[in-house]
């Protein structure tokens, strides 16, 4: 199966993100490509694609959104995962399961233009340079912390669901 991994991002913890799960795909035999949304020309060699973005205020980065406006019409007639880079893991307790709401918001924005076989969440690294001064304080006032949140073991196990799809499911 030959299958897209493509991603928008704005620090690099999408890219991580995006290269385990085409390293994951490859140990399952596909044929992969990685990469960044604007690299991409079309979708028409490709079985599967996984679309992922970082996400900025609760929205894909703007050259994911308009990759998948752009591609719709060849998405709707291939395998579609898309997943979602952003900062849940970085808050605990129920400002964690506030910001986590986030990926229903999310897939409804992905949902609106095509129909992806799956949406999932991942934490990804929060820096204090990512921020203004005054949003660092906000963040931390609101119990965030800083620090890599990305959990290989989850990626890897979404990534292995996507690999053991049967060809007629997808």
């Amino acid at each position: 199966m030959r299958v897209l991994v493509a991603y928008a991002t704005a620090e690099g913890s999408t890219t991580g993100v995006a290269e385990r799960i085409g390293t994951v795909l490859r140990r399952s035999r596909h044929d992969v490509d990685v990469l960044p949304v604007g690299d991409v020309t079309g979708v028409e060699d490709y079985d599967t694609v996984v679309l992922g973005s970082a996400v900025h205020d609760q929205r894909w980065l703007p050259e994911a959104s308009r990759f998948l406006a752009g591609q719709r019409a060849s998405l709707a007639r291939r395998s579609l995962w898309a997943f979602s880079v952003g900062m849940p893991d970085a808050f605990r307790s129920r400002a964690r399961d506030w910001v986590r709401t986030e990926a229903d918001d999310l897939l409804d924005d992905v949902l609106l233009q095509v129909e992806p076989h799956d949406h999932q969440l991942f934490s990804g690294v929060v820096r204090p340079a990512q921020f203004e001064w005054w949003r660092r304080a906000l963040f931390r006032l609101a119990g965030g912390r800083f620090g890599d949140f990305r959990d290989g073991a989850a990626i890897d196990r979404w990534a292995g669901r996507i690999a053991r799809t049967p060809e007629k499911s997808r």
